[in-house]
């Protein structure tokens, strides 16, 4: 496993290891496997978009508000202080 979800209620997923831009990564999303195509390197411990988040829209981890989007977030592109307000 290259990254995890942790509530099925999320739309990030945490990189467990350095991931590649370009890599196709496989996360299980309550009973479901979503694949996602990273749009840029992901470093281990950091979150990743595993659907689409628009402007001002709650960024959700462990099943709860963690920020808000402060532009769209495409699928597989990296989540972190250049795109999100606390």
């Amino acid at each position: 496993m290259k990254a995890i979800v942790v509530n099925e209620r999320d739309n990030v997923a945490t990189a467990l290891e350095d991931l590649p831009v370009n890599k196709v990564v496989e996360v299980q999303v309550g009973g479901e496997v979503v694949s996602v195509t990273l749009l840029e390197a992901i470093p281990f411990g950091y979150k990743f978009a595993i659907q689409a988040i628009p402007v001002e829209h709650d960024i959700r981890k462990y099943g709860k508000a963690i920020g808000k989007s402060t532009t769209l977030i495409k699928v597989g592109a990296m989540v972190h202080s250049h795109n999100v307000d606390r």
